[in-house]
């Protein structure tokens, strides 16, 4: 077990006395259906933000909640800030809808404490993995040191929003307005995941571009017997167009797509080897073990290292309950392109309606709705506070922390590094298989504890010199 700093002892004790606490105000904020994209939550959202805002205020925080055209925007500064490094700690209180309701084993907003199959206590909610249980790790670090020292060991603001999960609209506006209130010395950013048992620093992520296709050929869903074979099919035609985005060997075939591509290192492919020896043990969570993407790549390369395009969602005649001789006479498809440093959306997003466009036939017709874009970022190893925070972390966890990659996308990380000019350090305790966006939400017990724990670790060691 690694030695713990006398100083830290009595703040760690502390966190493990109130865990009780700590999970009964998590469950509070569990319990609020804080979901952005449905506009019959608005109020909710509210709620979660207030009671944000009524917890870091007891806490020593000057709190302000800022109107947006959607949803509050909460920004904290300790009251009493020490000399040394300034953080600025961002998260999200909006969560994903809920849907399919009869596939939860309990209510989605009813959090509980459950036993899982392999023996381990898990949090169950929707919310409980992203992001508010993780979110809350860092308001329970801090409650946990204000009790013990009544000072922090670095000064922190927080930047908590409630639009993340419907694509940020209001935040990158702000952030422009704000940038000399927020900007600091480093952000902290707990939306991300760790191996299991293992710590990690997410220090690449893939940006985003999404983009809605509809389809028209004839000017009404047709009877297929009558018109089927002479009248042009949309879904048969969205379907071609799709397909010959990706060549036989996985890789995308619009013009200029991997310009400004790197290579991953020889000695991070190594790293990442370590991590998944092979494809099945990235994969079989899922029931898979084979990748799909480019040959010569492993699934974890895959999705931490290069670009993708998927099909999200296809729509087009008939598919409710028996049968329906339909030929449509429209169809639409929701696709997006996962992008890594090096790529511009703009361009991409050029490439692929042109490469559409130059697919359509004569008297058929196409719209496009952009649907949000994002670059990639990536941290370099010397960033501020990146070594600290391994070390912390390696300390808590009684095994040496990782860097690892993240095939998703978080914008706030490049917009942190846009517009505040500062880095981003990704530290997250969710797992793989916490069913974030899904039904039966997870967030282990494990993960919460010595998310507080590793929190009080990595806030104590940015505030020594050597951080």
């Amino acid at each position: 077990m690694t030695s713990i700093p006398p100083s830290l002892s009595p703040v760690l004790e502390q966190a493990d006395r109130t865990l009780d606490a700590a999970l009964e105000r998590l469950f509070a904020f569990l319990r609020i259906p804080s979901i952005s994209t449905q506009p019959e939550h608005a109020d909710d959202c509210r709620r979660a933000a207030e009671w944000l805002h009524a917890q870091l205020d007891e806490l020593g925080f000057d709190v302000t909640l800022h109107a947006t055209p959607g949803h509050p925007i909460l920004v904290a500064h300790d009251r009493t800030p020490p000399e040394g490094p300034h953080v600025l700690f961002y998260g999200h209180y909006d969560v994903q809808p809920v849907d399919p309701l009869n596939l939860w084993e309990s209510g989605p907003f009813e959090p509980k404490l459950v036993t899982g199959a392999d023996g381990t206590t898990r949090i169950v909610a929707r919310g409980a993995s992203d992001d508010k249980g993780q979110v809350m790790t860092f308001i329970e670090a801090i409650r946990a040191i204000r009790a013990t020292t009544g000072t922090l060991p670095v000064h922190i603001s927080l930047l908590i929003e409630g639009e993340e999960e419907c694509g940020g609209p209001s935040l990158v506006p702000f952030m422009d307005s704000h940038r000399d209130e927020l900007r600091a010395d480093v952000g902290l950013i707990c939306d991300t995941a760790m191996l299991p048992g293992v710590p990690a620093v997410t220090t690449t992520l893939r940006g985003m571009l999404g983009e809605e296709i509809h389809l028209r050929c004839a000017t009404r869903d047709l009877h297929s017997g009558v018109y089927g074979n002479a009248a042009r099919n949309p879904a048969e035609l969205l379907c071609s167009i799709l397909s010959s985005i990706r060549d036989g060997d996985g890789r995308v075939v619009l013009p200029g797509f991997y310009a400004g591509v790197e290579e991953p290192a020889p000695a991070l492919r190594a790293r990442w080897r370590e991590i998944a020896p092979d494809d099945a043990t990235f994969l079989g969570e899922v029931g898979l073990s084979v990748p799909a993407g480019e040959k010569g790549y492993t699934a974890i390369e895959q999705t931490w290292c290069r670009p993708s395009f998927e099909i999200n969602g296809i729509s087009s005649g008939y598919t409710g309950e028996g049968f329906k001789t339909v030929l449509p006479g429209e169809a639409v498809a929701k696709v997006s392109f996962r992008l890594v440093a090096g790529q511009d959306p703009v361009h991409i997003r050029q490439a692929f309606c042109a490469h559409v466009r130059a697919m359509l036939p004569d008297d058929c017709t196409v719209t496009f709705t952009p649907c949000g874009g994002s670059t990639a970022s990536a941290l370099p190893n010397d960033a501020f506070g990146l070594q600290p925070t391994l070390r912390a972390l390696s300390a808590e966890w009684d095994t040496p922390a990782v860097t690892i990659g993240c095939g998703g996308s978080i914008p706030v990380a490049g917009d942190m590094q846009r517009i505040l000019g500062m880095p981003a350090l990704l530290v997250g305790f969710a797992l793989d298989d916490d069913r974030a966006h899904s039904p039966n939400e997870k967030y282990e017990l494990t993960s919460f504890h010595k998310g507080m724990r590793s929190w009080v670790r990595i806030l104590h060691a940015m505030a020594r010199k050597d951080g």
